[in-house]
């Protein structure tokens, strides 16, 4: 029997990279999926690999009156909230991320609503659909600069913070929301081979180092090694697992 078998599912940030994954994954292990995409054309290349019943919703998941849009037109579609999957977000560095004492208020204002702001809308509205039914699973996708500081390849202050906040915001849910019978747990991948990190994957000194920061393949993962936990994590295999902190960061974290 697939391990999503009847469930439904929501994936942000579905259009490409570990979305995109994740969402395949799920659709091929059961689930019936929203993909919630800012990108148009990004979401009807991820609904093009689904096979079944199936949705997408254009949606600025930095915006709450349009999260809780597009929770309401899911559920309102397939009855219910089973899984929620938060992986939209993105670097700040367009905006002027970096270290603190260079990092421009525009570029920690957006980073922030990026990957805080909306996690914070998605889970809010998720939360409310799963209440009623009485239960239900959030993994949300932080990184590994959320749990150890990055030097001069990663100093992102925005983002880490970001993604710092997204771990206790995950682990807060996960003990409140406990005795009502939802799960949350967090994901946080090292360096992924996505279009996000096109950066990284093109600069010589970074992909020198990828030895010590990643020594179990000394490369960079792939988006199915992230998707794989999320399935994991997502499905009852994981039933008494509650604010977890699941690195998939080839050893990063580990050092």
């Amino acid at each position: 029997m697939s391990a999503l078998a009847g469930k439904v599912a929501i994936v942000t940030g579905g259009g490409s990279g570990i979305g995109q994954a994740t969402a395949k994954l799920f659709a091929e292990q059961g689930a019936q999926v929203a993909v919630f995409e800012l990108d148009e054309s990004r979401a009807a290349e991820t609904l093009s690999l689904l096979k079944g019943n199936h949705a997408s919703r254009i949606v600025d998941v930095t915006s709450a009156p349009q999260v809780e849009s597009a929770f309401k037109d899911a559920v309102a579609n397939f009855g219910r909230l089973d899984i929620l999957v938060n992986v939209a977000g993105g670097s700040g560095r367009k905006w002027g991320d970096g270290p603190a004492d260079a990092c421009t208020l525009e570029g920690w204002e957006k980073t922030l609503a990026l990957n805080l702001d909306s996690m914070f809308y998605c889970c809010k509205y998720g939360l409310q659909a799963m209440l009623p039914q009485g239960g239900g699973v959030i993994v949300n996708v932080a990184s590994v600069l959320g749990l150890v500081g990055g030097d001069e390849d990663f100093a992102t202050h925005a983002y880490a913070a970001s993604k710092g906040a997204v771990i206790s915001l995950t682990r807060s849910i996960a003990s409140y929301y406990a005795p009502r019978g939802i799960r949350a747990n967090v994901i946080c991948p090292g360096l992924i081979a996505t279009p996000m990190s096109r950066r990284a994957q093109e600069n010589e000194r970074i992909q020198s180092r990828l030895t010590q920061l990643q020594p179990l393949t000394a490369g960079f993962g792939s988006p199915q090694d992230v998707a794989n936990a999320a399935l994991y994590l997502a499905s009852d295999s994981s039933s008494f697992v509650t604010g977890a902190v699941l690195t998939v960061d080839g050893g990063w974290t580990a050092r």
